[in-house]
């Protein structure tokens, strides 16, 4: 695992074959302990049904370390009758970090007459705005930290949290560990992880028809609470920074611009080979990366040795987000990648007004770009597989008018459609929470709930 880690964030992609085949025979072998699920979000040709595998698996000897003590706690639930749900979102995300930006607004847009909304974190307080803003919403702000998964769990339940929340799954920090525990009588896995989180602990996932059609639950633990448009949130009051002239980022003022700011990691040999035969094809191209000192001189070579002059790569710094969104606006197009789609990087792209060009997979993080432009009414930017979308996007940069097009409509789309608008969204939500609620009082099992079905 380690290896693997290292070797993505470095875009060293010479023993990908190898992990892979590593890490299936582990799975069989019963012993993906040793892999994070997390890591096979990114692999290509991994499937929706061993990524379930391994996350049953990653969590069996977690769990079982801690069986006496969850045992002794026992917990036992309050169903009477209240007059507001008691959420609790679980993170260490309370701060500067795209999962916040993302639900701000919709913690904010909470109807406070039917919900009491609990914080429990245990990352860090960076003293910036948005920890500030989050701190002030909440009926109550606990901070985790210090504690045990035991302690916390304990803690969580003295509050009477009907639904607790899991933001974060297995990705970096996680503390997910807590909820298996069972110190709520509703789990929830959101936002954070693009994937199952395995065992029996979560009841349901926040989800979508596009992203997790029905055939697809076979591949999750938990049941499919369904959103009718996009699963992901994302309010309208994200600030565009002052308009920029290219040269300030290094970028030429006549050059068409594929934009692409997604993390190291989530590139592939794969999608960077379409890449670059787009550069090939598009004379006086630029490729626009987000900027990762490591991985800068690695994927120029590998660019190089695709014959494509290894000075259109050009990387961006880190920026605030109010910057960052401001220059986002430059790019004329963006790239996705795959198995990993863009998720709060996509959004950023159509918010600004970047189209972006998809290809769609077969895994929850494989769909998530797909269901945003669904959300937004721009499914044509969906292609079925790679050389569809070296198809399309090939199109659109040599096409100024087709592009032109495509941008008007997103223009038009931005504020009509429902992927901004975060009131609706928050409704949608609140009323699977209701649901749930509903049934657990009733005492019927977790199944599939909300719209099934994508609209037309």
């Amino acid at each position: 695992m380690k290896f693997y880690d290292r070797s993505r964030s470095l875009c060293e992609w010479e023993r990908v074959e190898e992990w892979r085949e590593k890490m299936r025979v582990s799975l069989l072998a019963q012993e993906s302990n040793k892999v994070s699920p997390f890591h096979l979000l990114s692999l290509q040709g991994v499937s929706a049904a061993e990524q379930r595998l391994c996350a049953d698996l990653w969590l069996k000897d977690r769990i079982d370390a801690s069986a006496v003590e969850r045992a002794d706690l026992a917990f036992s639930y309050d169903t009477s009758s209240r007059p507001k749900i008691r959420l609790g979102y679980l993170s260490c995300d309370f701060h500067e970090h795209a999962t916040a930006f993302l639900l701000a607004e919709l913690f904010e847009a909470h109807d406070r007459e039917l919900f009491e909304v609990y914080a429990y974190s245990y990352g860090p307080d960076d003293g910036l705005g948005m920890r500030q803003r989050l701190c002030e919403f909440f009926d109550s702000f606990v901070d985790l930290q210090s504690l045990s998964l035991s302690e916390a769990a304990q803690a969580i339940h003295r509050d009477n949290i009907d639904i607790l929340i899991d933001l974060k799954g297995y990705t970096r920090g996680t503390r997910t560990e807590i909820l298996s525990y069972r110190p709520a009588p509703i789990q929830v896995n959101y936002l954070g992880y693009p994937g199952t989180l395995g065992g029996d602990f979560c009841d349901y996932i926040i989800t979508d028809p596009y992203l997790t059609p029905a055939a697809s639950a076979v591949d999750f633990s938990e049941a499919f609470a369904y959103l009718p448009d996009s699963y992901q949130p994302h309010g309208r009051d994200a600030e565009i920074g002052k308009p920029t002239k290219r040269a300030q980022h290094g970028l030429d003022e006549h050059s068409f611009v594929f934009c692409c700011f997604n993390q190291a990691y989530k590139i592939t040999p794969d999608v960077f080979d379409i890449w670059c035969r787009l550069l090939y094809s598009v004379p006086g191209s630029v490729l626009w990366l987000l900027k990762n000192s490591k991985a800068k001189g690695r994927l120029r070579n590998e660019a190089y040795q695709r014959g494509i002059a290894p000075d259109r790569l050009i990387f961006a710094d880190d920026r605030p987000q109010i910057e960052h969104l401001g220059r986002l606006a430059l790019a004329d197009l963006v790239l996705d990648t795959q198995p990993y789609n863009a998720h709060t990087t996509a959004s950023d792209a159509l918010w600004v007004g970047v189209p972006i060009v998809t290809c769609v997979g077969d895994t929850f993080a494989s769909r998530v770009a797909g269901s945003l432009l669904h959300a937004i009414g721009l499914p044509e930017l969906i292609a079925a597989d790679l050389e569809g979308y070296y198809d399309l996007a090939l199109e659109l940069a040599s096409n100024p008018e087709r592009l032109g097009e495509v941008r008007q409509k997103l223009a038009a789309n931005r504020l009509s459609t429902p992927l901004f608008d975060i009131k609706v969204y928050t409704r949608h939500l609140e009323a699977l929470y209701k649901t749930m609620w509903q049934r657990h009082v009733a005492g019927d099992l977790p199944i599939a709930i909300g719209q099934t079905e994508p609209r037309l």
